[in-house]
């Protein structure tokens, strides 16, 4: 199972009102397991960085001048997610300025059920506590000591290690991650069954062993449980 952990940074709350993403960060998850395969990217939003943005992600002007348009990846970024679920933190905001985009491109938009929200994961598992990327890390003792401030490939790695925790762990249906890769075992909403093995192992009792047991049971006679069945 393939799922793609993605996080953006923006220059503010609205695309309509002329906000537009600065950063997109995703990684790639096979079995819930990092492979490394990420795509990021800066990107210059043709207008200027709000204050109150920049102190957030200390992304600026100067930056971010020389780096592409949303226009020139946008295809790159679909091509990379494909019809994989996308793993979002507060996945409507994500989703409004990554449709956003793509609709200003004439590019296909991404249905809102591709992506599965762990805020409203988080919510319903732990109601009334903080549910904040950094709350989420402090609860899970995910070390985020490297986030002064946000950064969508960032987040996006810590994303990765809180998702696995709501869902119960790195291993949550029991099945090593490279069976999940090779076989398919691990298909969202399916259980892990063990499948039967396609070599049996070899006997490890010996030839000797072998007779000396069948001939301690002949001397218990026929009333041996043994010599039953």
């Amino acid at each position: 199972m393939r799922e793609i952990v993605l996080d953006t940074e923006t220059t503010g709350f609205e695309p309509d009102q002329g906000d537009r993403i600065v950063e997109i960060g995703a990684i790639e998850l096979i079995g819930h397991v990092p492979t490394g395969n990420t795509f990021h990217k800066y990107l210059n939003p043709q207008r200027s960085m709000p204050d109150e943005a920049f102190q957030v992600h200390g992304l600026g002007d100067d930056f971010l001048r020389d780096k592409p348009l949303f226009k020139d990846v946008g295809q790159d970024f679909l091509d990379f997610v494909g019809t994989s679920k996308m793993i979002i933190h507060n996945a409507a905001f994500d989703m409004k300025f990554l449709n956003a985009e793509l609709g200003w491109m004439g590019l296909p938009l991404l249905p809102m059920d591709q992506a599965l929200d762990t805020l409203a994961i988080a919510r319903r598992r732990f109601p009334g506590a903080p549910a904040s990327l950094d709350a989420l890390c402090r609860r899970f003792g995910i070390d985020n000591s490297n986030r002064t401030l946000h950064g969508a490939l960032l987040d996006s790695e810590i994303l990765a290690d809180v998702y696995l925790e709501l869902i119960g762990g790195r291993q949550p249906d029991f099945a090593l991650a490279e069976n999940s890769r090779d076989a398919g075992a691990n298909t969202e909403g399916s259980a892990w069954r063990p499948s039967a093995r396609p070599t049996p192992l070899p006997p490890r009792i010996l030839d000797d062993e072998r007779a000396a047991h069948a001939a301690f049971v002949a001397k218990m006679g026929d009333a041996a449980v043994w010599s039953k069945g």
